[in-house]
């Protein structure tokens, strides 16, 4: 009975090295606040990876589409739920995180003899300006970190990500309008799935959207919006 603990450890690395090796080839998904508002952007051929959770929430994701469903009901369901028997303003991303997504998340990562989930993910929650905007990311286990930078980057190598958002943060000044923002993430979406260097031009003249534009995917969560729901799909053409 004394190496049981030791079984369940050694259960736990390998289920992690597993839910790794399942998601190595998942291509990233990226969130940015921005004077607009929240921009997320995912890019999945015949799979969403961008989500409306609530009034001021959206969610993306990468990973498998049915853990990924799951988990955007999940969400839903229990912002709805506190929405109506608290009041909309205490849906947060927090309490989304700390009462249901965090919680599912790490129980199914714990139970070894259980399927788990095979996502990352990235909360964002709209403020009323850049300063009260949350971006969270959120890891299979269940843990989360709340990111203090204006740039989420959900990645299957954490090395690689931090590079991504490195790059991106010293890319996104504030003079851009979003089809420049969105311009700089493609050229990290490239960099990423390729496994190139975040090194080289800023961007190039034109935008060529001939690998993501199948499956790409925008939403901005809109500061400048009026109305109580503040998500909207972006037609990357249209971007101004």
């Amino acid at each position: 009975m004394t190496d049981e603990p030791y079984r369940w450890l050694e259960a736990v690395a390998n289920r992690r090295e597993y839910i790794r090796d399942q998601l190595k080839d998942a291509t990233p998904i990226f969130a940015v606040s921005r004077p607009e508002g929240i921009l997320l952007m995912g890019v999945g051929i015949g799979q969403s990876k961008v989500f409306e959770i609530y009034d001021r929430l959206a969610l993306a994701a990468l990973g498998h589409s049915v853990d990924i469903e799951r988990l955007r009901q999940t969400a839903i369901e229990a912002a709805h739920l506190e929405g109506f028997t608290r009041d909309p303003a205490d849906v947060t991303a927090r309490r989304l995180l700390n009462f249901s997504l965090c919680p599912a998340l790490k129980n199914s990562f714990e139970q070894v003899f259980a399927a788990p989930f095979l996502v990352e993910l990235v909360l964002a929650e709209l403020g009323g300006d850049r300063q009260s905007d949350v971006l969270a990311r959120v890891s299979y286990d269940g843990s989360v970190r709340y990111l203090t930078g204006p740039v989420a980057v959900a990645h299957p190598s954490s090395k690689s990500e931090s590079a991504a958002i490195e790059w991106l943060l010293g890319q996104l000044t504030e003079d851009l309008g979003l089809r420049e923002v969105v311009a700089r993430l493609i050229l990290a979406w490239r960099a990423l799935t390729t496994g190139k260097s975040f090194i080289g031009p800023t961007v190039e003249p034109s935008i060529d959207w001939s690998i993501p534009e199948p499956g790409l995917e925008l939403a901005l969560l809109d500061r400048r919006s009026s109305s109580r729901a503040r998500y909207r799909s972006l037609n990357p053409h249209d971007l101004a």
